[in-house]
C-alpha cells in the first residue's frame, strides 16, 4: 500500500488532490495536514508513518513549505523521503529554491483536474526508491 503525505492549508486544493488520487488508485492512502509544523509533529510522534512521497505547498501559515523542507532534509529520520514542492506560483526562483533546499521535484498546481491526475498517476506508478523516475512527471529543477 502506497502512502502519500500532503501539507496544504487550502481545503479545496486538498480535496481535489485526494479525489484525483482516489480515481487513480483507491488503495493509496493520503494523509493531509494544514501546515509544515503539523506535518513534522505527526511524523515525529509516529502518528503518521514515513510516507513514500511528501507533497508540500509553499505558502502556508505557521511553518511554510520552505521551512518544512529545510527541516525535513536536515533530519536523519526524514531526509530520504522524496519531497515534491507545489504551488500556484511558477516563478523560476521557487524552482531554484526547491532544488537548492533538497526537494526532489516541483510542480505548479494545475488548473485542470485531468492534468493533476496525470501528474499524480505518473508519481503513483513509480516503484519505491525510483527517485530518478519522478522527473518525468515534474517541472525541471
Amino acid at each position: 500500500m502506497k502512502t502519500f503525505l500532503l501539507a496544504d492549508d487550502d481545503w479545496d486544493d486538498k480535496e481535489v488532490f485526494v479525489e484525483a488520487l482516489g480515481e487513480i488508485d483507491p488503495s493509496i492512502v493520503c494523509h493531509c495536514v494544514a501546515d509544515g509544523q503539523e506535518m513534522i509533529d505527526k511524523l515525529s510522534d509516529g502518528e503518521i508513518s514515513n510516507p513514500e512521497i511528501i507533497f508540500l505547498d509553499i505558502n502556508m501559515p505557521g511553518m511554510n513549505g520552505w521551512e518544512c523542507l529545510v527541516y525535513l532534509k536536515k533530519s536523519e529520520l526524514f531526509r530520504d523521503i522524496p519531497v515534491i514542492m507545489y504551488s500556484t506560483s511558477s516563478h523560476r526562483r521557487e524552482k531554484e529554491l526547491a532544488k537548492e533546499f533538497g526537494a526532489t521535484g516541483f510542480f505548479t498546481k494545475p488548473n485542470v483536474f485531468s492534468e493533476l491526475k496525470n501528474i499524480l498517476a505518473g508519481l503513483a506508478a513509480r516503484t519505491p526508491g525510483d527517485i530518478g523516475g519522478l522527473s518525468t512527471y515534474l517541472e525541471s529543477l
